[in-house]
């Protein structure tokens, strides 16, 4: 895949080639992960991004890798996005050694400290003051990082949300808060939830700088984000991004998702990223048929590649139960 620092920032054919390869690569990850979840090779909770890719995509390229990433536990693509390893995150998955947490976070818990990438947070909206403070951390620090903050429509009912808001706006954090908005929370729509249909509005008690974006347009997300990420690294604070997308599975692989309609699902299909990617590229000409193939079988080994890296890495041992608790390694209170 074209690396980050190969692509320009506006939209050239190195881009568009960069958005499908990711997003492909995210896509046939997630779709592989709902597989194996059936089939109880993977555990516990598990969140998929599909349909949200663009999100990943235009945030990618509205960024640089020095720049710090922090959502929820819908996390893979995020994760993968930025750098992460998808045998790491598959084996991770699986709950082996070799996973990117040691196999000891599973679906909602993926971290790399190499790849600015901080979870992966299992509490609802816990991520949101997190993320502020890894801008804080940029900010004394004295460098232009900026620090991306992922979360969903359902953590905007959180108190953490507007004591943070109004910390960063109060010290102009280099913080950009992005309200993955993908209509109904763990299985409650907005308009059953809040009285506020338009989240972005919520920042207007703070004057925190704000937009509405189409999370199914990769170009609209990059735009988006790169006006805000340039109010951050120029000095000027927060600003907060209601991104509008949608996720094609329910909530979780435990989600028969029967609060909306198969017509509803149906009709978001119509304005998929990927395809819509896709479409552009061929109305360009900057790629032919074979090498869009090229493309779809590259992300089909990475993805069976990984699979395959999972299913032959080993168990964490026995003796990695106490490790990573705590920093410190002769712990007092740690007893046999």
């Amino acid at each position: 895949m074209a690396t980050k620092t190969d692509v320009k920032t506006k939209f050239t054919k190195e881009t568009y080639l960069y958005w499908y390869e990711l997003m492909l690569l995210l896509r046939r990850f997630e779709e592989k992960a709902g597989q194996l979840y059936g089939m109880q090779k993977i555990r516990g909770f598990c969140h998929l991004y599909i349909g949200q890719e663009a999100i990943a995509a235009g945030a990618m390229t509205a960024t640089k890798p020095e720049d710090k990433f922090i959502t929820a536990y819908r996390d893979h693509a995020l994760a993968i996005a930025k750098g992460m390893s998808p045998d790491a995150c598959m084996a991770e998955l699986y709950g082996k050694a070799t996973g990117c947490s040691k196999g000891k976070g599973g679906s909602m818990h993926f971290f790399s400290l190499e790849h600015n990438f901080f979870g992966g947070h299992g509490i609802v909206g816990a991520q949101i003051g997190t993320g502020a403070g890894l801008a804080f951390a940029e900010q004394y620090k004295g460098t232009d990082n900026v620090a991306l903050c992922f979360f969903g429509d359902g953590a905007a009912r959180q108190g953490m949300l507007h004591e943070t808001f109004n910390m960063a706006m109060l010290w102009k954090l280099p913080v950009i808060f992005i309200c993955e908005n993908n209509m109904y929370a763990m299985g409650t729509s907005v308009e059953r939830t809040s009285n506020v249909l338009d989240i972005y509005k919520l920042s207007n008690a703070y004057d925190m700088p704000s937009d509405t974006i189409d999370g199914m347009s990769a170009e609209a997300v990059h735009e988006g984000v790169d006006r805000a990420v340039k109010r951050a690294r120029a000095g000027e604070g927060p600003t907060l991004l209601e991104i509008k997308t949608y996720r094609y599975r329910g909530h979780s692989m435990s989600d028969p998702a029967k609060y909306r309609t198969k017509e509803e699902v149906e009709d978001y299909k119509e304005k998929d990223p990927i395809n819509q990617v896709l479409k552009t590229i061929q109305k360009n000409k900057w790629a032919t048929e074979q090498e869009i193939e090229a493309i779809n079988e590259k992300v089909k080994q990475q993805v069976d590649h990984c699979v395959d890296f999972a299913e032959e890495s080993p168990w964490p041992s026995d003796d990695e139960l106490l490790k990573d608790v705590y920093t410190q390694a002769d712990y007092p209170f740690i007893v046999d």
